[in-house]
């Protein structure tokens, strides 16, 4: 109808006309799927935890941001690189995680200062090992030679010989001792000569001895200390040693010098005997190896009171122990 009559669409066309909207409309656009963070908690390790989110549109990198690691899923690579940046910005790392980083740190240099310290305590029990055992053979070694030594110096013993006695004045009188009592006093000078000989090629010797003395059996009547001397290696030397005795009470001990008078000290025949011991002391090395010689001298001396002044000949008038 015209003028305000009406048509009525047939099927096809509405069909037609709902096709060709929905072509000339645009597109719809994906829901946009919601973002995910994940906020690290303030007491756990930076290589425990991993922040993840997805971009928006961005449909090839969901499946690679769009996750939260766990120590079972946790892959190394991820782990090292996140770790590095870690290092690298130390202001993400919290601060108790900063802490815990430091003292595995220190943990490991302890770890290690402690295997050193090992390997320094077995390198010197080592040494001290090695070291005792040279100072071991050095004092055997040391023992071996010093024994050697001290051997070889036994067989260079002094040799001494009393060469002679001179009696030089011979003299009794009547007076009296300390305590007042009268008695016949003695008194006489003499000289004893000594030939004293080391033969030691590579030693020498400190030389002592005990006081020489003149007694009458178990009486003495005079005495004399030789002097200590130091013989060379090699050499020999004679000794002189005054004897002599000085108002020395005779309790009528010696009858023999009952008369004082000249012509009975002329015929006087008075048997003595001189005794001394010479020590010999060697340091063959030092103070370590030394060896010690020790003489006894008895001779038999009969004094003439014909013959005061000439020297008696005592070379085989002693023994030699």
């Amino acid at each position: 109808m015209r003028g305000g009559r009406m048509h009525r669409k047939t099927d096809s066309e509405e069909t037609t006309n709902s096709n060709e909207q929905s072509s000339s409309s645009p597109p719809r656009s994906p829901p946009r799927r919601p973002l995910y963070y994940v906020q690290s908690p303030s007491n756990h390790d930076v290589e425990k935890m991993s922040y993840g989110s997805s971009p928006i549109g961005s449909p090839h990198h969901q499946n690679f941001h769009y996750y939260i690691s766990s120590p079972i899923h946790h892959s190394r690579e991820s782990s090292t690189s996140r770790y590095s940046a870690s290092l690298k910005n130390p202001r993400n790392i919290p601060a108790s995680s900063w802490k815990k980083l430091n003292n595995r740190n220190s943990h490991d240099d302890l770890d290690l200062d402690e295997d050193e310290d090992d390997g320094g305590v077995y390198d010197n029990t080592r040494n001290f090992r090695l070291y005792f055992c040279f100072f071991v053979l050095f004092v055997v070694l040391f023992t071996l030679f010093s024994l050697i030594l001290w051997g070889a110096s036994k067989s260079y013993k002094p040799r001494i010989v009393v060469k002679s006695i001179v009696f030089e004045n011979l003299n009794v009188q009547s007076g009296n001792d300390g305590t007042g009592v009268p008695t016949d006093m003695l008194s006489l000078n003499s000289t004893v000569k000594i030939l004293y000989k080391n033969p030691a090629t590579f030693f020498g010797v400190h030389v002592t001895s005990t006081p020489l003395q003149l007694s009458y059996y178990q009486l003495t009547l005079a005495s004399g200390q030789m002097q200590e001397f130091y013989q060379s290696r090699k050499s020999h030397r004679m000794i002189a040693v005054v004897v002599f005795a000085y108002q020395v009470p005779l309790y009528g001990g010696v009858s023999v010098l009952g008369n004082s008078n000249t012509e009975h000290m002329n015929s006087v025949a008075l048997p003595m005997n001189l005794t001394f011991e010479v020590r010999s002391r060697a340091y063959v090395l030092g103070r370590l190896v030394k060896s010690t010689f020790y003489r006894r001298i008895r001779c038999s001396i009969t004094i003439h009171g014909n013959k005061l002044g000439k020297h008696l000949n005592l070379t085989d008038s002693c023994v030699y122990k």
